[in-house]
């Protein structure tokens, strides 16, 4: 099976969770046109606080649906846009890809991993006990963070279920991604 959009969301507040959309339409160097993380610079209020003016590497949020049905097996109800992601993805470990990984997601768009994405509290006050169940070690104690990964959009386009994706790997050495 071919990795595929299974959903996308966005929301012009910011509020943990996002409705979903028939299509999103992604503008290069912007994000997700009408999010409320659209922009340049960073849009994430806490990252606000501290610089305004440092880039904004969070423009798309990504996860894996396959982290539903893990969350699934242990008890959380978690239904696509709950998390805040704009894309849900399908058929793809977004989780093991190197820092630079660029994603064609339908006929035009195209995304660039920046890094992980790093939960925050608001992950238990949706459900509690969740935080916990996103984050988890390797056999080296090293924290894994599951809760999805971030991008900065390349090209621009319209992203809608069911659209394929492509990757690009950038050139190695390759970087695992880290929190962003």
């Amino acid at each position: 099976m071919s990795p595929t959009v299974r959903a996308v969301a966005s929301d012009a507040a910011h509020r943990f969770s996002k409705p979903l959309q028939m299509a999103i339409e992604l503008v290069a160097g912007h994000g997700v046109r009408g999010d409320a993380h659209f922009g340049v610079t960073v849009q994430h209020r806490s990252r606000v606080a501290v610089d305004p003016t440092q880039p904004n590497l969070r423009q798309v949020h990504l996860i894996q649906c396959e982290l539903f049905d893990d969350l699934a097996a242990r008890g959380f109800r978690v239904r696509p846009g709950d998390l805040g992601e704009n894309v849900l993805t399908e058929g793809l470990d977004l989780l093991s890809l190197p820092t630079g990984t660029v994603l064609r997601l339908g006929a035009e768009a195209e995304v660039e991993l920046t890094g992980l994405r790093n939960p925050c509290a608001q992950i238990d006050r949706f459900q509690q006990g969740l935080m916990r169940a996103v984050l988890d070690h390797d056999a080296d104690g090293r924290l894994i963070r599951k809760a999805g990964v971030m991008a900065v959009v390349r090209s621009g386009g319209f992203v809608r279920p069911g659209d394929t994706i492509a990757l690009a790997l950038p050139p190695a050495p390759h970087r695992a991604l880290e929190k962003v």
